[in-house]
């Protein structure tokens, strides 16, 4: 995705406002507490169901009571990661100083990514038809479908514009932020809510995912000696994107400004990364913020400590920083809030936003020692000064289909 020469396509966008929930609990500023002092919350996991399989922890969302932020009407219709979108999402519209009604109509759009939608009414419904012969719920499939998010947002805005869900595994939120932003740059619409949910830390996905054999049973390690695989993880991550004019306008200072996206798909395999692909969506999202590489000062790595996805990562790394791969901060904040599927890169992209607001590199925590097959410098165990003014946030999904987005500051421009 190569940036624009010219007319609508020079509108620069800006990321107004920003929510979260997380295994941190509900709020952005939850999160980054705890990636920034380095607290993880992976924990025992707890499901509804005995659970007999070797994986014991999760990053789950600690006591979430959807009653507290939602109406009851809409609990009807509203799978985990529904709720979970709609609360992170009225946190981001507040943060952005929008009124409800006034993200309503034809030019806002709504796009949210998820990689599976509403597990937890897939397997509830499975379970009461297969094992206890139990009637159908019949708002099944209205809470099941990835679109219930983004449909279920709209209504909550009357958002009328492009709304649709996104599903490209982990890179999806990164995709809808990107996707979303291109959208407002092209005139397509004026603003956004766009990002990305998942809630399916349930006995069936998780047993899934030990198939795979690339689940931890302690530590997260991303880029360290001794790392043994991930830790799922759920939440929801939105953000409200509009024009910089526009924010300028009415008073508002912005986050950050969205300056570039990349994607590319690796059409190789299933599941193992691919270095070219990874290469290749970092470069394009350089070339569409116009900026060379010894522009980003932080990097938030896709890093999930599984061997063959850091090994690749910490080389794409290397390609495309040349020298300055050995000393670029990075990190993988993965340790803290999990592997939350297609919502993790949007929390990794709060994440950034927060680093880049702070100045704080957050530490890839659980670092045992430096690995010489990812020579890169990953931040480890504590948190680093750090002076920011551009930063890069890594996706890259199974299936091949990378997503990079990079964020930049507006000192004095808002």
């Amino acid at each position: 995705m190569a940036a624009s020469s010219g007319g609508v396509g020079e509108r620069r966008v800006v990321i107004s406002g920003m929510g979260a929930v997380s295994a941190a609990g509900v709020g952005a500023a939850a999160l980054w507490t705890a990636a920034r002092d380095g607290v993880s919350q992976i924990r025992p996991l707890v499901t509804e169901y005995p659970y007999d399989g070797r994986i014991r922890i999760a990053a789950q969302v600690p006591g979430f009571d959807p009653s507290q932020y939602l109406e009851k009407a809409l609990l009807t219709f509203c799978d985990p990661f529904t709720q979970f979108t709609l609360v992170a999402a009225d946190e981001a519209v507040a943060q952005a100083g929008f009124a409800r009604e006034e993200l309503s109509g034809p030019r806002v759009g709504v796009i949210v990514g998820s990689g599976i939608g509403g597990m937890t009414t897939i397997d509830n419904g499975l379970r009461h038809y297969y094992q206890e012969r139990i009637r159908p719920d019949p708002f099944s499939v209205p809470r099941l479908i990835p679109s219930a998010a983004p449909t279920t947002l709209g209504m909550r805005y009357s958002a009328n514009g492009p709304t649709f869900a996104l599903g490209s595994a982990c890179s999806s939120a990164s995709q809808a932020v990107g996707l979303g932003a291109q959208m407002i740059r092209f005139g397509l619409m004026d603003r956004a809510i766009v990002g990305g949910a998942e809630a399916c830390v349930i006995n069936g996905t998780i047993r899934a995912w030990e198939g795979l054999r690339v689940m931890t049973p302690d530590f997260c390690r991303p880029f360290s000696m001794g790392r043994n695989g991930m830790s799922l993880g759920e939440g929801a991550a939105v953000f409200v994107l509009e024009t910089l004019e526009s924010a300028q306008k009415r008073g508002h200072t912005p986050l950050c400004e969205l300056a570039g996206y990349g994607t590319t798909s690796d059409a190789k395999d299933f599941v193992r990364p691919d270095l070219d692909g990874m290469i290749g969506a970092m470069q394009a999202a350089l070339a569409d913020a116009g900026l060379g590489p010894e522009a980003i000062d932080y990097l938030n790595a896709h890093g999930t400590a599984t061997h063959a996805n850091d090994v690749t990562e910490a080389a794409a790394i290397g390609r495309v920083f040349g020298e300055r791969a050995a000393h670029l901060p990075v990190s993988s904040t993965k340790p803290i809030h999990g592997h939350a599927l297609g919502a993790s890169a949007g929390l990794e992209l709060a994440l950034t936003i927060r680093a880049l607001q702070e100045q704080i590199a957050p530490p890839t925590i659980n670092f045992l020692g430096f690995d010489p097959r990812c020579p890169i410098d990953a931040v480890p165990n504590e948190a680093r000064r750090v002076e920011i003014r551009t930063a890069m946030s890594n996706s890259f999904a199974f299936g091949g289909i990378n997503a990079v987005l990079i964020v930049r500051a507006l000192a004095g421009e808002a």
